[in-house]
């Protein structure tokens, strides 16, 4: 968005920082007076963009004053929000540069200039959803392709880049049978090597060098593999559109890029300052939110609209204020700090609203605390947890390598807009919407599961808890196994020694990239601990699947920095990559062994990872209990090799001497936290990660890309394909059509949700999608997911409505099937849909209440458009859902109050006419006709002028793209 628009009119609220003409602000409190001072920080930020943004279209005056009106407004009215920048993850992020390339096409193809067609917003673009763990623990795992590259050609040929061979000395595989006289001095001594890359990890044993693990450049390799093709679009779309930048492949996580380098916390464009704030297509988007950047996870067509230069539309929030008070336990991490809140939260019913906390509690959180407790809030139901800019965030600036200039003017401007939290100031906290209180004196060390995040377990219950789970019947907690089982032991042979396993042992043990990975403190407990573990001669049973995947190459350098790393690696923690792996379910299958056991024995294994998701099944359909836990307690359970443990009475392990090693004898004090932390986790690691980001990835820099001004489509790919939603585009809108004689190609009925419209996951063989990859010469074990393949309209149509559990009651039976009626062919939907188009015969939805429901998808609207539905008359919508139809071209329209198709007598087979004036107005009555006789009225459910104007456009993008002509 452009920092100052000619037709706004709040531009006297145009003032200089401190005099100095090249820093210009709107100073918003001038608007509001004692209103605005009574705002949370959250709204005054939504505030600032409103004004600064004020068109009179997209966002229009009395949307400013809505929003300072926010103490009577709040949850009655929809708000416009223009962010300050745009975060893509690479799953969700394709579509959306795929249809900026068809757009340079189609304004191409009309005479226009495609150099002018790009991001209107900033948009950083992460390639951090394509890692798989191909590699763990040296050994080579099966996996599928989910990226477009040819597996079969040799890996040099992407890159000069060749992993040669190696066996790394000192690892739990090899003859090293433990620390010799030298192991405590394998630490690098605090000296800081030139370049993040070049950072030697030392043998705790022998003091000799070993290179970065071959667990990581093998899973690389295979990344850029078997994504080359995905990779080539994406380094094309860095090159030719401006305001896009794509972080490679093994940096980090959207999220944590996003924390440790993107993030500006006051942005100056041109002469303009103003706060910085983001949406993303990554769930974990709000982690930012506790570095004082306002920001949230939305769908891929609300970031598409944003990249257009449009705003995000959201019902002017309840803000709910969180006062944390007291300091939190020695043993307590902050994901236990996490999960209280989390628990907390929950039980208020804060769902649907934003979070601000303050309180005393507040200054004694690190900055990577407070990010841990933000990255949590889609798992409580908020919208976004925010903590104010203070002086522990100026402070954690300073340490990441922020100029004390950048700083000052930083501060000064937060003061001046009033967006800067001072702690000793208590009196003055904003009005919330209600106020709950935490006291962080009374959290414990706790985990989480094990099924729900929400099901919070204290250490010292888990035991006891774990007993009642298996008596507990099947359920949210329970797992309903007979008395007489719960003692079953079931031996298994592995790697030539005999184990046992029962109820509770751990199968699974990921220290992975989600939520705690950015908090120095519990990374370097989890360090510390394997440090003491193998030093009291510990280990880790072969069986379990261990896996290290850091957030950033941040957390490996200072891992390695501070002589944890190798420590970690002997437990078989090793560095695996860095991306979304276990937590996504991307992960080699457990030994063919243990999964025969469990089977025979029906136990309940279980995994226990340090993430924020733990839904059942969704690590490995095996393994039927998940806990969340802090990075050391995954340590110390694989360990132990069982939840069904006591860590109080029952210890971890015996060291050679027969002594037994309990938790408490391992587990590092606060003061050796503090110490390591402090001297390893320093500006100067930023300063060099921010160089490595800028440098780039050497496979990354090596990958060839074109560089024409248009993608030179491959019409042999499957994975990314030039759109159809320009075909039949024009320089000039035509009139409004009239829907005349259309035929219903779903009847639904209440509830369809967004998964049903649109699957996510697998590709059915049986389903159209797959008998299109067949026909292109793919297998089934290459047909991969529907998400992996949204870059390819074909397949993505195809896909429209072909989830198994679709009820169409055309067809009486879950099933992706439908009635082409001219025929009376039982069709796939996408077969019939064709037909239809191919007869020149136009189909609509009929649909009950809350259509639309469910997690925001692009395809979920573009799917039903390029099918050929100009309408759905439904009983009632899920808000964002009808806002997607109408942006894509699709009518939504809803039957009147007390009617529904049932009600008035409609079978579905009928031919229905709907008439449009040429003039729309929000809220009209529209006349339906059917070829029966039958006649009723329906409402047209646009809201606005802007959703009018699309509309006549024929969506978005077409909007768009005639402004660009």
């Amino acid at each position: 968005m452009d920092s100052v628009r000619p037709e706004c009119p709040f531009q006297y609220l145009i003032e200089s920082l401190n005099d100095n003409p090249e820093k210009k602000f709107y100073n918003v409190p001038k608007l509001g007076g004692t209103k605005y001072d009574n705002l949370p920080y959250t709204v005054r930020v939504l505030l600032e963009a409103a004004i600064r943004n004020c068109d009179g279209f997209f966002v229009k005056k009395e949307d400013v004053l809505n929003i300072l009106d926010w103490k009577t407004k709040q949850n009655n009215v929809e708000v416009p929000f223009c962010p300050a920048r745009v975060l893509l993850q690479d799953f969700t992020g394709i579509p959306a540069m795929v249809d900026f390339a068809a757009m340079r096409e189609a304004v191409k193809i009309l005479g226009g200039d495609p150099m002018k067609v790009y991001p209107a917003c900033p948009t950083d673009f992460t390639v951090d959803h394509s890692l798989q763990i191909d590699f763990s623990k040296c050994a080579i795992q099966n996996a599928p392709n989910p990226g477009g590259g040819d597996l079969q050609k040799p890996l040099a040929k992407l890159s000069p880049l060749k992993v040669q061979p190696r066996k790394l000395s000192c690892r739990g595989q090899t003859g090293c049978k433990g620390p010799c006289s030298a192991g405590e001095s394998s630490r690098n001594s605090g000296q800081f090597s030139a370049q993040i890359e070049n950072t030697p990890i030392l043998c705790p044993f022998h003091l000799q060098p070993v290179p970065e693990p071959e667990t990581v450049l093998k899973n690389q390799e295979m990344e850029f593999g078997r994504n080359r093709e995905r990779l080539q679009f994406f380094k094309w779309s860095s090159k030719v559109f401006r305001n896009v930048s794509v972080i490679p492949p093994g940096t980090g996580m959207a999220h944590q890029v996003n924390l440790e380098y993107l993030s500006k916390i006051v942005v100056q464009h041109k002469d303009f300052l103003y706060p910085d704030s983001v949406v993303g297509t990554d769930s974990h988007t709000t982690m930012v939110n506790g570095l004082g950047i306002l920001g949230w996870g939305v769908g891929g067509i609300e970031t598409e609209a944003v990249m257009l230069g449009m705003p995000v539309t959201l019902t002017l929030p309840e803000v709910v204020g969180c006062e944390l008070t007291g300091s939190a336990s020695p043993l307590a991490t902050s994901i236990d700090v996490v999960l209280s809140i989390t628990k907390q939260l929950r039980q208020a019913g804060i769902a649907g609203k934003f979070v601000e906390f303050f309180g005393t509690g507040v200054s004694q959180l690190s900055i990577a605390d407070r990010t841990t407790i933000a990255n949590m809030c889609p798992e409580y139901g908020a919208i976004l947890s925010f903590f104010p800019v203070d002086n522990v965030t100026l402070k954690h600036l300073r340490h990441t390598g922020f100029g004390d200039t950048g700083l000052e003017s930083m501060e000064a401007y937060l003061k001046a807009v009033k967006l800067f939290r001072n702690e000793q100031l208590s009196s003055g906290e904003p009005e919330y919407s209600q106020t709950i209180q935490v006291n962080l004196s009374s959290i414990v060390p706790c985990v989480s599961g094990p099924k729900r995040s929400q099901d919070r377990v204290a250490v010292t219950d888990m035991k006891s808890d774990f007993q009642a789970c298996l008596n507990e019947k099947s359920g949210l907690k329970g797992f309903q196994i007979p008395a007489e089982k719960q003692n079953d032991v079931v031996p298994v042979q592995y790697e030539g020694n005999e184990y046992k396993l029962s109820h509770g042992c751990i199968v699974i043990a990921a220290v992975i990239s989600c939520t705690n990975n950015c908090n120095p403190s519990v990374m370097l407990a989890a360090g510390l601990l394997a440090k003491k573990a193998v030093e009291a001669r510990l280990m880790v049973k072969p069986y379990i699947r261990t896996s290290l995947s850091p957030g950033s190459g941040m957390v490996t350098h200072y891992l390695s920095s501070s002589g944890v790393l190798p420590y970690l690696s002997k437990l078989g923690f090793e560095v695996v990559g860095y991306g979304c792996s276990t937590c996504v379910g991307n992960m080699a299958p457990l030994p063919e062994a243990i999964r025969n056991a469990i089977k025979q024995g029906d136990l309940i294994a279980c995994g226990v990872l340090s993430g924020s998701k733990n839904f059942e099944g969704r690590l490995c359909d095996c393994v039927r209990a998940n806990y969340l836990a802090s990075p050391p307690l995954v340590v110390a359970y694989a360990i132990a090799g069982t939840v069904n443990i006591d860590f109080q009475t029952e210890p971890l392990g015996v060291d050679p001497n027969g002594k037994n090693i309990y938790l408490r004898d391992i587990w590092p004090t606060r003061e050796e936290l503090k110490h390591v932390e402090e001297e390893y986790v320093i500006s100067s690691m930023f300063k060099e990660l921010k160089e490595k980001i800028k440098k780039g990835d050497k496979r990354w820099n090596l990958l060839e890309a074109p560089e024409s001004v248009l993608f030179p489509w491959d019409l042999k790919s499957t994975y990314i394909r030039c759109p159809s939603f320009f075909d039949k585009f024009a320089k000039e809108p035509v009139s409004i059509q009239q829907i005349e004689k259309a035929h219903v190609l779903l009847y639904l009925g209440d509830s369809v949700t967004t998964d049903h419209i649109s699957p996510a996951g697998s590709i059915a063989r049986s389903s159209a999608a797959a008998k299109y990859l067949t026909n292109k010469g793919l297998t089934p074990r290459e047909f991969n997911s529907y998400g992996a393949r949204r870059g390819n309209d074909a397949v993505m149509t195809r896909g429209t409505f072909a989830n198994i559990k679709l009820l169409n009651k055309f067809i009486g039976k879950p099933a992706p099937k439908t009635i082409h009626f001219p025929s009376g062919q039982k069709l796939d939907v996408f077969e019939a849909a064709e037909l239809y188009q191919k007869e020149g015969i136009p189909v609509i939805i009929l649909a009950g209440k809350k259509y639309g429901l469910g997690s925001s998808r692009d395809w979920v609207a573009k799917g039903p458009f390029l099918l050929g539905v100009k309408a759905v008359i439904a009983e009632s919508y899920e808000k964002m859902h009808k806002g997607h139809l109408i942006g894509i071209g699709i009518a939504p329209l809803q039957f009147l109050s007390g009617e529904n198709a049932s009600v008035l007598g409609l079978s579905g087979k009928e031919q229905f006419s709907i008439s449009f004036p040429q003039e729309l107005f929000p809220g009209m009555t529209l006349d339906v006709k059917t070829n029966t006789g039958k006649a009723f009225s329906v409402i047209a459910l646009f809201e606005n002028d802007v959703e009018i104007t699309l509309y006549k456009h024929g969506g978005i993008l077409n909007y768009v793209a005639r402004r660009f002509l």
